[in-house]
């Protein structure tokens, strides 16, 4: 059997593209080498424009969040805060705590609705492609060789990818050897109090942001999202680091990170483990890695997520956000409708995307570091935060927001390029509704609010792989957009002619015979 596409990893970047292939059409088989789902303490939340992307899904509430996406009022970077509320209607930050093991039980649950085919226990042992197909042999959960065989693959199987080194895609950056992360799940102290506005009361040492504290021997940080079992995290710059646990370093120990947390805020904290029953963690990592891979595709194979970029960083929204653009685009290849260069188009957004995440990453790690000269820095930083053109930069930054992709125009009207406005939206028969909402299915969306024939009767050559909705909108951004499934407004404006281009440069040659609009 010949299959569209083989997904190798069933994390949250492989399910979510196995969704997303399935909403195209496409029959997506995802290979998971673990037996079961990863129950383990990993991220904690997401962050910017991917919790929009989820919304887009119908996502958003089924992973926790409730009602419509908010801008959160404040963040972090290099922790020190961001007061993103006084950005008001510009701040571009929204935030939804969920934890990795959540999104990935969410992410699992909708590949089911949708038809994936999921295959757990399943290790994908070697890979071989031709100009027409892509073969890999695998070994079931009977131990038994199969080879399986698919128009392409993508490697969705995290920083030690299996298929982006099966692909000879290079994978270069830095290593810091120094930094050791340690991290514990606790039970609820009598030694420490969370007071209201992001603070904690801690006996011998008083009131402290609970986020990001820094001093000069380390980073002292508590997040409470379950009161029952809060996380307690450190970070410190060691000359002999002991090794990595879970790895090859000696057992992580609740005595160890009581020392550590000593050391930081050079007060002891007596620390209980988690009630009975509940998730424990207990985990030190020696070292941060930050790699980008210089390519994102060989041939038929591509790499996605953690494959293709890790960092101490928003990984996960990177990661997601690769799913949401290449499925599409894969999906329209398969269809024989992709125009030329589309499949190629996915590493040039993507990896600049990646770039970005990278830059403020290494950035934000530097303004942790101990020393009299960071803290000097710091003193600085906070200084140019407090100008408004300066807190909203660096939010862009975080959020992701702050890379306009290329849509081959000389001069795009604006948001061309940009992810998607947030619309509230009068239909033609009065109800009101959200652009968000009629992303749902993924499919691309031309959305007129002129009502005009020309741009109606342009569009209707493609309303077979493009959906047209007619509404109104108050402070649209723009007479019409044409948006792609990925999120992203790929033209904006009023003239036919531009929406023609834009048509046939995202979805194809203009058909020969005009579709019944859908």
């Amino acid at each position: 059997m010949m299959f569209d596409v083989i997904v190798v990893g069933g994390g949250p970047a492989g399910l979510f593209l196995a969704c997303e292939l399935r909403l195209a059409g496409a029959r997506p088989l995802v290979l998971e080498r673990r037996p079961e789902p990863d129950l383990s303490d990993k991220a904690h939340g997401l962050a910017g424009q991917v919790v929009r992307l989820l919304d887009h899904r119908g996502l958003y509430e089924r992973c926790g969040g409730r009602g419509v996406p908010a801008p959160a009022p404040g963040f972090f970077f290099g922790g020190m805060p961001l007061p993103l509320h006084e950005l008001g209607a510009e701040n571009p930050m929204h935030l939804l705590p969920c934890d990795q093991r959540d999104l990935e039980r969410v992410l699992g649950e909708r590949a089911a609705e949708l038809g994936a085919d999921v295959r757990r226990g399943w290790e994908v042992l070697s890979l071989a492609q031709d100009d027409d197909r892509v073969e890999v042999v695998t070994r079931g959960p009977g131990g038994v060789a199969t080879t399986l065989t698919a128009r392409y693959l993508v490697g969705c199987d995290g920083g030690h990818s299996m298929v982006r080194k099966a692909a000879g895609i290079a994978f270069p950056g830095v290593s810091d050897d120094h930094v050791v992360d340690r991290s514990a799940l606790v039970g609820p102290g009598e030694h420490f109090r969370m007071l209201p506005g992001g603070r904690v009361l801690i006996d011998g040492l008083g009131e402290i942001p609970a986020h990001f504290h820094r001093t000069d021997r380390g980073v002292f940080t508590l997040l409470a999202h379950d009161p029952r079992r809060p996380l307690i995290n450190t970070a410190e710059w060691e000359d002999h680091p002991a090794g990595s646990f879970p790895g090859p370093g000696a057992p992580m120990t609740l005595a160890e990170m009581e020392k550590s947390v000593e050391r930081v805020l050079g007060v002891r904290l007596p620390l209980s483990p988690p009630p009975e029953g509940a998730p424990s963690m207990l985990r030190r990592l020696c070292g941060r890695n930050t790699r980008l891979a210089d390519r994102y595709r060989a041939g038929r194979v591509f790499i996605a997520g953690d494959a293709a970029q890790v960092s101490h960083g928003p990984t996960l929204n990177l990661a997601l956000q690769d799913a949401a653009n290449l499925a599409w685009k894969l999906a329209a290849a398969l269809r024989g409708q992709a125009p030329e260069g589309l499949l190629d188009s996915y590493e040039a957004e993507r990896r600049a995307c990646a770039e970005r995440v990278v830059t403020h990453t290494l950035a934000a790690t530097a303004l942790l570091a101990p020393g009299a000269e960071v803290t000097a820095l710091r003193r600085l930083f906070g200084e140019l935060l407090g100008r408004t053109e300066n807190l909203r930069l660096v939010a862009d930054l975080m959020a992701g927001s702050d890379v306009r992709y290329d849509m081959g125009e000389e001069r795009p009207a604006a948001p061309t390029g940009w992810f998607a406005p947030s619309l509230a939206l009068t239909a033609g028969d009065g109800r009101p509704g959200r652009l968000a909402e009629l992303l749902r299915d993924a499919r691309p969306l031309f959305l007129d609010l002129t009502g005009r024939d020309a741009l109606a009767a342009t569009a209707a050559p493609w309303l077979d792989r493009v959906r047209h909705v007619a509404a109104t909108a108050a402070g649209a951004p723009a007479p019409a957009l044409l948006v792609r499934p990925d999120g992203y407004v790929a033209w904006a404006g009023a003239d036919p002619d531009g929406l023609e281009a834009a048509l046939t440069r995202w979805f194809g040659d203009r058909p020969r015979r005009a579709a019944t609009p859908a």
